[in-house]
């Protein structure tokens, strides 16, 4: 498997836009704070996170292409599950049904890292320290904020293994404890 040092180079290599990397750093993070809580391989689920936008950029016109880029270009760098999940993130376009706890955590990380970041630019000055969890729950709570991150997608959170509340505050918290990396 790559190294998380590899894996950012990669990542470096094929995402461009500030904002496409921080919600990449902030997925990884997540899943790895899940996996903790979970009893799973912490940086199995990280690097997954990391490279789970990979094909982001080449792939905004042709979006059934999503995820199966990524694969091709991570195919024998990393497990089959992680390749697995990251084609599973875009389920509704590739011949991937998730059925893996890291295949839902990962769907569930990569809406809920957007959410958060959406929300904390809602805040005056920007920073995630002005987001708390009630500020959080009823953005979530609102279908008409950021509406490309999928409550759905979010909730399957539970189908991994962690209650959606809990995810939630676990998701803010370990953003929180890497605001300096993401500029929030």
């Amino acid at each position: 498997m790559l190294s998380r040092k590899q894996a950012f180079v990669i990542l470096k290599k094929y995402l461009k836009d500030e904002d496409n990397i921080k919600i990449s750093i902030a997925t990884e993070a997540i899943l790895k704070e899940m996996a903790r809580n979970l009893n799973f391989d912490e940086e199995l689920w990280g690097i997954t996170g990391l490279l789970h936008n990979l094909d982001y950029e080449y792939t905004l016109r042709e979006p059934e292409k999503k995820g199966t880029l990524s694969a091709q270009l991570l195919d024998g760098l990393i497990p089959e599950q992680a390749v697995n999940a990251i084609k599973a993130n875009n389920y509704m376009h590739t011949d991937y049904i998730p059925t893996t706890a890291l295949d839902k955590a990962l769907i569930a990380t990569a809406a809920i890292s957007g959410l958060i970041i959406v929300t904390v630019k809602l805040t005056q000055s920007n920073k995630i320290d002005d987001v708390d969890l009630e500020l959080l729950i009823d953005k979530f709570n609102d279908k008409t904020f950021a509406v490309r991150y999928n409550r759905n997608r979010i909730g399957l959170c539970t189908d991994a293994g962690i209650e959606l509340k809990y995810f939630l505050e676990l998701s803010l918290n370990t953003l929180k404890s890497i605001s300096k990396d993401l500029g929030i």
